[in-house]
């Protein structure tokens, strides 16, 4: 079978060492703080990054652009492999758009490699779950078009939900208005929200409190897993600097199905610029987004 490399952005938010681990090659979406550009080689500390964010520091980002992709991608076809690149969703950033633009400029360069671009729909560690199911079918011997396909078929299948601590975000963001930003730090109240079909960010309901939010998510997976309960072999959960929190969900997620096996891990600067400090994201396989 022809050789292929796994590739995706750091947007995935999994652990360095499962990219070593697994050889799964990763772009990098720049984000600027303080004045100072920060990339692949030149990476904040999570713990600072949030750190700063709460003192009022306000992060933003670059998305991959065309150029950046083709560093990733020509020396893994001069090496004489296909590749698989599993995008951050196309609802929340032009990097799809990038990646997809170098790869049909490559196809010139490289005839007789495939490169194939999947728009994940997904963020965080939903895009980490994208790539972990597509490692995993690699792994266990499948082609580079069977995983394509099947993720093609099942991406509607990630599902995404999270709260945020901080409203404030939400609204620099454009989620929700500063009159909605005010009012509802005033009483205390958590947005909750997921990833549509489309890979966007739409807020859905909001409780009061922050225990209640977190026991929400749980009752949204309920929800949305429907016949993939028995088929979920891992959860995903990411977090904006609160393990703690996260922690809990995963007690609470445990109890309520008997799931195990967990990945949690920090939101990465990328996406927490966006989403901000205190934010807590459960990812898992369901019927629907």
């Amino acid at each position: 079978m022809q050789k292929y490399v796994i590739t995706t952005e750091n947007t995935a938010d999994l652990p360095y060492s499962y990219y070593k681990e697994h050889q799964v090659e990763y772009m990098y979406l720049t984000y600027q703080l303080d004045g100072i550009t920060y990339n692949k080689e030149n990476e904040l500390d999570f713990k600072e990054f949030y750190s700063r964010m709460r003192a009022g520091s306000m992060p933003t980002t670059s998305q991959v652009n065309s150029e950046e992709a083709k560093d990733v991608l020509r020396p893994l076809l001069e090496a004489g492999n296909d590749v698989l690149h599993l995008a951050f969703s196309s609802g929340l950033s032009g990097s799809y758009n990038s990646v997809r633009l170098a790869a049909e400029e490559l196809k010139e360069e490289y005839p007789d490699r495939k490169i194939l671009v999947v728009d994940s729909l997904c963020a965080s560690l939903g895009e980490g779950l994208f790539v972990y199911k597509a490692v995993q079918m690699k792994e266990a011997g499948a082609s580079v078009d069977e995983v394509a396909a099947w993720l093609e078929e099942h991406k509607q299948n990630f599902c995404h939900v999270f709260t945020v601590d901080d409203l404030f975000h939400l609204y620099r963001g454009g989620r929700v208005s500063k009159a909605a930003a005010i009012v509802g730090t005033m009483i205390n109240l958590k947005p909750l929200l997921h990833v549509d079909d489309e890979g966007h960010l739409i807020p859905l309901s909001k409780v009061r409190g922050r225990k209640k939010s977190l026991a929400t998510l749980v009752s949204m997976m309920e929800e949305r897993i429907g016949s993939w309960k028995d088929k979920n072999d891992i959860i995903f959960i990411s977090h904006g600097d609160c393990e703690e929190d996260a922690q809990y969900v995963a007690k609470l997620v445990r109890e309520k199905f008997g799931y195990e096996s967990f990945l949690i891990n920090t939101i990465g600067a990328t996406i927490g610029t966006h989403s901000g400090p205190g934010t807590v994201a459960l990812f898992f396989m369901g019927e629907y987004r």
